[in-house]
């Protein structure tokens, strides 16, 4: 798979990457022995890039990755994140300097690594300024226990403070046909400062796809029963936009999930999509999206289709932490 570079300096990346935290949580039950056969496949078919986080399954996912690439850290571009602290049934979040440097030797240990590629800031918490916690987070790269920076779910401002500070080579933020709202301001400003795109839920969590069950026969522990794009009216409204999607997929012979991805890439070489999956078959169908090429008019044709602002519905039953 070709190969793309997060930001100014940063690391080359494969053109997908692979988001690991549905292996752990957030939908439905995983299996820790597919879920590591998914990453050594990924890896096999030349994908480098593997996301996860702390807080992904409470540390579990982290250790569940630190297995799977055990004897194969040097084919990996490894990124995790802190920010979001789950104790005792509440989740916080925390940008201070002293959690930060703690967050990060904890990851290491569950990771079992001695460095992480790519460490972002998971989510931000206002009364901390932004440029103290870049600048502990920088102290970390002088450490050598981080190569590179990253921010998630950030606005344009919050990126130039931390610009100011540290280079930032990427910013992770949910981007798909289904959430197109950063390319008003965000993504510009990524562009400006030579910050890289790294878009994460790129097929809309499967929902434009057309097989996720309405919201109240999902199982209780998948994140989508309460989300609020899923649910009612508007889910109705949304799964028409997916469905008309789906009917350009069928007339070029992908599936939807495949001209998710394509559409995505073919946004700029500074876009890097995580797709997420804990099964071998939607791995190998992702992979294969690399591989396809849009023309003008089909682009301009989904952009018609769903145009920015379309879908309804908030991404987040509580968008706590995320900045637009």
């Amino acid at each position: 798979m070709h190969k793309r570079t997060l930001g100014n300096g940063g690391p080359q990346v494969s053109a997908l990457g692979l988001g690991c935290m549905g292996m752990s949580e957030f939908y439905g039950q995983g299996d820790e022995k597919e879920s590591i056969e998914v990453i050594h496949r990924a890896l096999d078919l030349g994908v480098n890039f593997l996301d996860t986080a702390d807080m992904y399954g409470v540390g579990h996912n982290e250790r569940l990755v630190g297995r799977a690439i055990e004897g194969r850290r040097d084919e990996v571009v490894l990124a995790t994140k802190f920010a979001i602290r789950r104790e005792g049934g509440t989740r916080t979040i925390d940008n201070s300097p002293e959690y930060i440097r703690a967050a990060c030797d904890a990851s290491l240990q569950r990771l079992g690594v001695d460095h992480i590629d790519l460490y972002y800031m998971h989510r931000r918490d206002p009364k901390v300024p932004v440029e103290e916690s870049v600048g502990a987070m920088a102290e970390l790269v002088r450490q050598g226990k981080v190569r590179h920076l990253g921010l998630s779910e950030v606005s344009a401002e919050t990126l130039r403070g931390a610009s100011a500070v540290h280079p930032i080579a990427a910013l992770q933020s949910e981007y798909s046909l289904f959430a197109r709202e950063l390319e008003e301001g965000i993504l510009p400003a990524a562009r400006e400062l030579g910050i890289a795109l790294v878009a994460y839920s790129p097929i809309g969590r499967g929902l434009l796809t057309g097989t996720v069950p309405p919201a109240d026969q999902l199982p209780d522990d998948d994140f989508r029963r309460f989300q609020p794009r899923n649910i009612g009216e508007n889910a109705e409204h949304n799964a028409a936009l997916a469905a008309e999607v789906r009917k350009i997929a069928e007339s070029m012979g992908i599936t939807a999930a495949q001209l998710a991805l394509a559409w995505l890439l073919a946004q700029g070489d500074d876009i890097v999509p995580i797709p997420g999956t804990k099964r071998l078959r939607y791995l190998e169908e992702n992979v294969a999206a690399a591989s396809v090429e849009l023309t003008p008019e089909v682009v301009a044709e989904l952009d018609r289709v769903v145009p920015v602002g379309a879908v309804r519905g908030a991404r987040y039953p509580d968008m706590t932490g995320i900045e637009s």
